[in-house]
């Protein structure tokens, strides 16, 4: 979007159409179309008035790496620019939303093994390019994984990335710990929260990449009711998330009613046996079934046990993972397969149109009757 300018944009071009809030109440997200083109974006405003000076330091570096980065995973930034006391940051929209917005309206008991697959797929592919840039990602996590409208995934979350490149020299390992980062504590690594001088590299995303795989297959991320201290204990004493289906979760659990059988934590004893199975790591249709009664492939246990490795010396790389066994399954590009395996979800692609108006006045006066969306997961 090149012939995207200040003024035009402002002004006239876009059509406000929804819109939500983050960063503190200090940043509003709009969906929006480029009327030139038709194109639906979406626009992060940050009040820039409102920002502490850390704040500031903070967004500047999510934005020299967004012009730094160039790759088909990495959600692109169409436009950046100043527009009175606010930030515009214009990226595409995402139809589909998150993979989060998906497991939390639709798939609630978790998505099949293969959707799975896929788009863990896309999110390695884009580690593997920001690993060789010399950056860790430090937010891997379901919120920040987009799918847009024809099926392509795409890793957010730059917002608390960080170089390894230091004077020149690229360092073993990193010792700061990221701002604001609060919510996204379930997904830290064990070396992450620990906080010790031994430091953290591009590992950690390999085991937040691990969290992120039982998130997206048991519905929930593992860790989630639990006290941040207890977490904290419980990851550095090598208690291992696990994928929730017939081989983890007792016999006697899987034959109550349906419910998540005091799984919520994610946390698995070890393997079991019995139950009704199904294959694939198909959520059961029966309504009377529970919902792990299923298998996922040992192929997937065995990633995500790599990926959660407490000693991170063991987890394989980004580009090590992108060939394991896991992803033999996949034998159509993701544009062709995921909408497939996404339905009866379909991609919001209409919106109630507003009449635009000339003047900043009415673009301020436009949102007021904007309808609010939960924007806690749109942290691009």
């Amino acid at each position: 979007m090149s012939n995207l300018h200040h003024n035009s944009v402002f002004i006239i071009y876009f059509v406000c159409l929804c819109e939500g809030r983050g960063l503190e109440d200090l940043m509003t997200v709009n969906l929006a179309r480029y009327r030139p083109t038709g194109e639906h974006v979406a626009i992060r405003r940050i009040d820039l008035e409102s920002c502490t000076n850390d704040m500031v330091n903070y967004l500047q570096g999510e934005l020299h790496v967004s012009k730094l980065f160039h790759h088909p995973s990495i959600l692109p930034y169409k436009s950046i620019f100043i527009a009175e006391n606010e930030l515009w940051v214009i990226t595409p929209f995402m139809a589909y939303g998150s993979a989060r917005d998906l497991i939390s309206t639709h798939f609630t008991d978790g998505m099949s093994e293969l959707t799975i697959a896929y788009i863990l797929h896309g999110v390695l592919r884009a580690l593997e390019y920001i690993h060789h840039m010399g950056y860790v990602h430090r937010s891997v996590k379901a919120s920040h994984i987009l799918i847009s409208a024809d099926g392509q995934v795409y890793l957010s979350g730059l917002r608390s990335i960080f170089s390894l490149i230091r004077h020149g020299q690229r360092a073993r390992v990193v010792h700061d710990f990221p701002q604001y980062s609060v919510k996204v504590l379930p997904w830290f690594s064990p070396e992450v929260l620990q906080q010790n001088l031994q430091g953290y590299d591009f590992r950690s995303d390999i085991y937040s990449l691990g969290i992120t795989a039982c998130e997206l297959a048991n519905g929930h991320v593992p860790f989630k009711d639990m006290p941040a201290t207890q977490m904290l204990l419980e990851k550095l004493n090598g208690t291992v998330p696990c994928l929730l289906d017939t081989t983890t979760i007792p016999p006697e659990e899987l034959s109550m009613k349906p419910s998540r059988s005091g799984a919520d934590s994610g946390i698995c004893e070890g393997p079991g046996a019995g139950g009704a199975r199904h294959t694939n790591g198909e959520p059961s249709s029966s309504s009377g079934a529970n919902p792990y009664s299923r298998t996922f492939s040992s192929h997937f246990h065995a990633f995500v046990e790599l990926c959660l490795q407490r000693d991170p010396e063991k987890r394989p790389s980004a580009s090590t993972l992108i060939g394991h066994s896991f992803f033999k399954q996949i034998k159509r590009r993701p544009c062709e397969a995921l909408p497939d395996l996404l339905r009866p979800v379909s991609p919001l692609s209409t919106f109630e149109c507003v009449q635009p108006q000339d003047s900043p006045s009415g673009l301020a006066s436009l949102e007021s009757g904007l309808s609010h969306l939960d924007v806690d997961d749109w942290d691009f």
